[in-house]
C-alpha cells in the first residue's frame, strides 16, 4: 500500500482524552483514607480560640497525626521539598512535624492557622479531597500515554488480535544484538506465524523537544529490528502535536515502512497482521 504523508498527517486527532481522563477519582478517594483518622484528629483545630493549646492536645494523644500536614498546603512531603526557616536555614519541610514549636511555626507562618480558626474551612477530610483533585491533575501528561495504549489496546481486542503488552527486547536474542546493550521495552508485541511485530505507541496534543527525540530514535532502531528475519517494527502514533514537528515526522515516515495513526490502524491490522494469519491462526 502505497504511503501518503499528506494523508497521515490530516487525520491527526487534537485529542484521545476521555472523560475518565481528568480525575483518577478511584485514587484521590484511597489517599484521602489513608490519612482519614490524622485529618478527623486535626478537625479540633478548626475554630479553636487557643490554637496552640489544641496543638497540644492532639500532640498529647498522638503525635503523628500532624504528619500530614503537608498536604493541607497541597505538598507532599514524599517529595523531599525544602523551605528556608528563619535563620535562613535549608530545611526538609517535614522536620516541622516534630514537635509543637515547630508545628505552631508551620500553622502559623503558612497562615493555615488562621484559615482554620476563622473556619474558612468547615472538615479537613473534604478539603484534602479537593486539594487531592487538584494534585491530580498534575498526573495527566502520564495518564495521555496510558490512554493512548489503552485505545490501542482496545482496538486489537475488538478485532480479536491477541496481543502482549510492555514486552522487554532481552526476549528475542537476535534483537538485543542487533540493539546493543540498550533493553527496550515495546509497548506491544503481536505474534504471528510468520512474523513478530514489535510496536510502540504515543500521542502527542502538543509540540515540544521529545517529539524530535522520539522520531529520531525510532529512525534509528526501526531499521535494526527489521533486519532480523520475522520482526518488524511499528509505531502507532497520532496528535497534533505533530504538526510542529512536521518535517522531523516526515523524516521517521519516509524511513520507517510501517507508520500509522489512529486512523489508519486498521490498515496495519488488514495488510499485515490478517494476511499473516489467512492460512494459520495468531501464535
Amino acid at each position: 500500500m502505497r504511503k501518503d504523508f499528506g494523508k497521515f498527517m490530516s487525520q491527526l486527532k487534537e485529542t484521545n482524552q476521555t472523560l475518565d481522563f481528568f480525575c483518577d477519582f478511584e485514587k484521590i478517594s484511597q489517599n484521602v483514607e489513608d490519612i482519614k483518622l490524622s485529618l478527623c484528629m486535626l478537625n479540633s483545630l478548626i475554630g479553636a480560640s487557643d490554637l496552640r493549646k489544641s496543638v497540644e492536645t492532639i500532640w498529647k494523644r498522638d503525635k503523628s497525626a500532624f504528619s500530614v500536614l503537608d498536604i493541607l498546603i497541597a505538598v507532599r512531603t514524599r517529595d523531599n521539598k525544602k523551605i528556608l526557616d528563619a535563620a535562613g536555614n535549608c530545611v526538609p519541610l517535614e522536620s516541622l512535624f516534630h514537635s509543637v514549636d515547630s508545628v505552631m511555626t508551620f500553622l502559623t507562618d503558612t497562615g493555615l492557622g488562621a484559615v482554620l480558626q476563622n473556619q474558612s474551612v468547615k472538615n479537613l477530610v473534604d478539603y484534602v479531597f479537593g486539594i487531592e483533585t487538584g494534585l491530580d491533575t498534575n498526573a495527566r501528561k502520564n495518564r495521555s500515554g496510558h490512554l493512548m495504549e489503552k485505545t490501542v489496546a482496545d482496538i486489537f481486542t475488538h478485532a480479536g488480535i491477541p496481543f502482549r503488552q510492555e514486552v522487554y527486547s532481552s526476549e528475542w536474542p537476535a534483537i538485543t544484538e542487533v540493539l546493543g546493550d540498550d533493553e527496550k521495552r515495546f509497548d506491544f508485541v503481536v505474534e504471528t506465524a510468520s512474523k513478530v511485530y514489535l510496536i510502540e505507541v504515543n500521542f502527542y496534543s502538543s509540540g515540544g523537544s521529545k517529539l524530535n527525540e522520539v522520531a529520531r530514535s525510532y529512525s534509528d532502531i526501526a531499521p535494526k529490528i527489521n533486519s532480523v528475519d520475522g520482526f518488524e517494527f511499528v509505531w502507532i502514533t497520532d496528535g497534533i502535536g505533530w504538526k510542529s514537528a512536521k518535517n522531523k515526522l516526515q523524516e521517521a515516515y519516509g524511513i520507517i515502512p510501517s507508520v500509522y495513526n489512529l486512523m489508519s490502524i486498521h490498515e496495519f491490522m488488514d495488510s499485515q497482521i490478517n494476511s499473516a494469519t489467512n492460512d494459520t491462526s495468531i501464535l
